[in-house]
């Protein structure tokens, strides 16, 4: 199913957004959740600190800095480094707390499909990548598939500000309107490329309720439904 809105060509560029448009991400980030967890589980005084005690973390360094929130590895990184300090035990806990958490969360394998597809997208546009989330392509077999992979924190304010879109816009020598940005949130995704003048594609496979009340260009319901834009 491929439903139109309004018109999404011509186009030079295809953004992918990452987790759970180009693969399911939610058991990925449950095992690198659970890989952290059961590390600091190991450190004294960690379990004494209650079950809130990482959300507390989270939320404090977070009020401290309310940057961070476009930032979710120096979100992570911050409240490990609070955590340590709180619970009095040395530095270097966080960091390893955070590179099992990375190592975990890049154990990621794309279907050959998928690989299929974007070679076969590749003939006809530029493609790149522009994420919300920290995952490293490099880690994995979507490694060289993009021109480009954007990340909110260290390459600006995470969707659906305009800050990505418009800094791929510029990197590429495009104009917004030439790219086409595919993801599964209406709230980031679609939303983030409607406000920057990008053309929109959603991926509507995730049975939730959005507060999004925009149109994308065009909705799809399976990721393979854009062999019909090669």
């Amino acid at each position: 199913m491929m439903r139109f809105n309004r018109a999404i060509m011509p186009a030079k560029v295809l953004s992918f957004d990452l987790d759970d448009t180009l693969y399911d991400n939610h058991p990925i980030i449950k095992a690198a959740l659970q890989a952290q967890q059961d590390y600091l589980l190991t450190l004294p005084g960690w379990l004494e600190q209650g079950d809130d005690f990482w959300l507390t973390c989270r939320r404090t360094v977070i009020a401290r800095d309310p940057a961070l929130a476009h930032d979710v590895t120096q979100i992570r990184k911050r409240a490990l480094t609070y955590a340590m300090n709180k619970i009095g035990v040395e530095q270097y806990h966080a960091d390893n707390a955070y590179q099992i958490f990375a190592e975990a969360r890049s154990k990621i394998t794309v279907s050959d499909e998928i690989l299929a597809l974007l070679e076969s997208l590749k003939r006809k546009y530029r493609l790149i990548a522009i994420t919300n989330g920290n995952v490293d392509v490099s880690k994995f077999n979507l490694k060289d598939q993009f021109e480009l992979v954007l990340m909110a924190g260290p390459d600006g304010k995470s969707k659906p500000h305009r800050d990505l879109f418009d800094h791929a816009a510029e990197r590429l020598g495009v104009a917004n309107h030439e790219i086409i940005h595919i993801g599964d949130s209406l709230d980031t995704d679609v939303q983030g490329a409607n406000n920057a003048g990008c053309r929109s594609i959603w991926l509507n496979n995730q049975g939730i309720q959005y507060a999004y009340k925009g149109l994308p260009c065009c909705e799809i319901d399976d990721i393979m439904a854009l062999t019909q834009l090669g």
